[in-house]
């Protein structure tokens, strides 16, 4: 009986050991970068306004939300991970099919072809107070006619690795509807990729598209709301894991390629 107990005993010991050794589990986790109190919205003009004065499209550019919710550069990546998604609010211009289609045919016209999207990831360059950003990547462009009127969340082709300091900005070459206007200036604001002749719509493309470019958004615009967030995955404590592209085993000359085992002769 005394050795049953005492087995009995070991078994419970090792059983509680081999609990306390087992390792923590790391998870990834999911940010939506640039998501605040504020949901994202599919832009409208406030009913009051004159539609000369709606200016909820944003033309040839890249915007980089500076505040938002009083936050600032809500999009700003945290820990390293890679982008998988973007989500946009994409206002559907007007409820009437007719004045739609209208709005439609002359932004195609004016600003070089239909609705595109994309999201570019910036660095800061120099002095913050220079407001100047580099490209490190961008994502392929997207035509988003078919989805005016909603808030949608498109994932990438393939997924865009980001650093601690990065921030997402969006980004059309052409024309898309997704500034939300008048609202408060203290809590939104953003900034677009240009210099000058800031309350004008750009006269050609200055969106910021190009790997290793370099540019100054000195056209701030307070009261405004660019509806954007990017998701991102993050890497297992925050680290890009090491991996091997396929090839060989370092100091073996064994192939690591999956099914096979040959060695160089």
């Amino acid at each position: 009986m005394r050795d049953m107990r005492r087995t009995s005993w070991i078994v419970t010991a090792a059983a509680v050991s081999g609990l306390a050794v087992v390792p923590a589990l790391a998870i990834a986790n999911n940010y939506e970068l640039g998501q605040t109190t504020s949901k994202l919205v599919a832009p409208s003009c406030p009913p009051s306004l004159p539609s000369s004065q709606c200016t909820i499209i944003l033309t040839r550019v890249t915007a980089l939300e500076t505040l938002r919710d009083g936050t600032a550069y809500p999009t700003q990546v945290k820990t390293s991970g890679r982008i998988v998604a973007f989500t946009v609010g994409l206002s559907a211009l007007s409820s009437d099919p007719t004045t739609r289609n209208r709005y439609i045919h002359y932004l195609d016209q004016t600003y070089g072809g239909t609705t595109q999207i994309a999201i570019t990831v910036l660095k800061p360059i120099g002095k913050r107070t220079k407001w100047q950003w580099q490209t490190v990547a961008t994502s392929p462009l997207y035509h988003v006619e078919s989805y005016l009127g909603h808030v949608i969340q498109i994932p990438l082709d393939a997924s865009i690795p980001v650093k601690p300091g990065y921030v997402i900005a969006l980004t059309t070459p052409t024309w898309a509807p997704v500034l939300t206007i008048n609202v408060d200036g203290k809590k939104f604001a953003y900034r677009q990729s240009r210099r000058v002749n800031c309350n004008n719509p750009p006269g050609q493309n200055q969106a910021q598209i190009t790997v290793n470019q370099t540019t100054t958004y000195s056209c701030d615009y307070p009261g405004t709301r660019v509806e954007y967030s990017a998701t991102e995955i993050s890497y297992p404590f925050g680290t890009d894991p090491v991996h091997n592209t396929i090839g060989t085993v370092p100091g073996t000359g064994t192939s690591t390629t999956p099914g096979t085992s040959t060695t160089k002769g």
